[in-house]
């Protein structure tokens, strides 16, 4: 029989952005996130692992996806498959160390990291969804799939 956890890993996130409404691209302007760490024993290193899980939370949630055509995967490789760079960090880009002493490490530390990428999807979803006033319910949200949802609405408010 397993163990329970030893704590749990909580993170939060807010962004604010833009979309352009001809080209689907979605701007990051800002995106705060706010770390459980228990105790930061070093603060900078930490503030780095939250802000390396918020760059993959916006691969995962702007542009990674795996392409498969006749079960073939047809982006196998970084030439073909999109990973985040940093032309494609927001703006202001701020973490907020909580530290409630509450962990099981050395003055009350925990894990640090997974948990910044955990809310980056649905910020950013939900920050799109009130700034084209559709939700869009599949990732990623590339360009292509942002502008479809605008052209979508717009023929539905035509008809």
């Amino acid at each position: 029989m397993g163990s329970t956890t030893t704590f749990w890993e909580v993170g939060w996130g807010g962004v604010e952005v833009e979309v352009d409404p001809e080209t689907g691209v979605i701007r990051l302007l800002n995106y705060v996130s706010a770390a459980d760490a228990g105790k930061a024993i070093n603060p900078d290193q930490c503030i780095g692992q939250d802000e390396g899980a918020v760059m993959f939370g916006i691969g995962h949630t702007l542009m990674e996806e795996m392409v498969y055509e006749d079960g073939q995967l047809l982006n196998p490789n970084l030439v073909d498959y999109r990973v985040p760079t940093f032309q494609d960090l927001p703006e202001h880009l701020h973490t907020i160390l909580i530290e409630n002493g509450n962990g099981p490490g050395p003055f009350g530390s925990k894990g640090l990291g997974e948990g910044g990428l955990l809310p980056v999807a649905s910020a950013v979803a939900n920050a799109v969804s009130r700034a084209i006033g559709v939700r869009i319910q599949t990732l990623p949200l590339t360009p292509p799939n942002v502008w479809r949802a605008i052209q979508a609405k717009r023929a539905r408010e035509i008809a």
